[in-house]
């Protein structure tokens, strides 16, 4: 976004809403998407997750203060709606988030829209046995490349535990790949 500010008050004013948003929408359709697919690994639910947060980042649009970037701020909303997803699923299959994500990991070789490798499907393993804000740092940062500063913000954690969560996450993915 060019100037951030006067599409905030294009988001805000009644006359300019709708255009506005849709061009939100077009501009953060495809990010918002991998994020979210990454989290969720089903194409389906990353579809219902992704219009869940359009819904709610349209719902609450005039809370939004300006105190992050507004990337960060949609990121923030689709992370907590694609943790709530994984996490209601699992409890309405009864196991644990952690178990759930092992089975979508499992499913993604059967998936169409699944375009990786063998080697992508051994990571996604491995990442699969890390606890979920590992889970969420070591993608964020691996696949989105988004820097620690975004994260922060994204995230609300600091640096330096985040910094942390990644290191760990990554030596738990190696030892994992190495014994597999």
């Amino acid at each position: 976004m060019h100037n951030e500010k006067a599409f905030i008050e294009e988001l805000l004013n009644p006359k300019t809403q709708n255009e506005a948003f849709g061009k939100l929408v077009r501009e953060y359709q495809k990010p918002l998407y991998s994020h979210i697919r990454n989290i969720a690994l089903n194409h389906d639910d990353t579809n219902d997750i992704l219009q869940n947060t359009f819904v709610k980042v349209f719902q609450n649009l005039k809370n939004f203060k300006g105190e992050s970037k507004l990337f960060s701020w949609m990121y923030r909303i689709a992370t907590n709606e694609a943790i709530t997803f994984i996490n209601q699923r699992a409890k309405k299959q009864g196991i644990s988030s952690e178990e759930l994500q092992e089975k979508l990991v499992n499913n993604l070789e059967a998936d169409v829209d699944y375009d990786g490798d063998e080697i992508q499907l051994k990571l996604q393993k491995a990442i699969a046995t890390l606890p979920e804000k590992q889970q969420l740092v070591f993608k964020m940062k691996y696949f989105e490349e988004l820097k620690y500063e975004e994260l922060s913000e994204i995230l609300d954690t600091s640096v330096g535990a985040l910094k942390a969560s990644y290191f760990h996450a990554v030596k738990k993915i190696e030892e994992f790949l190495n014994e597999h």
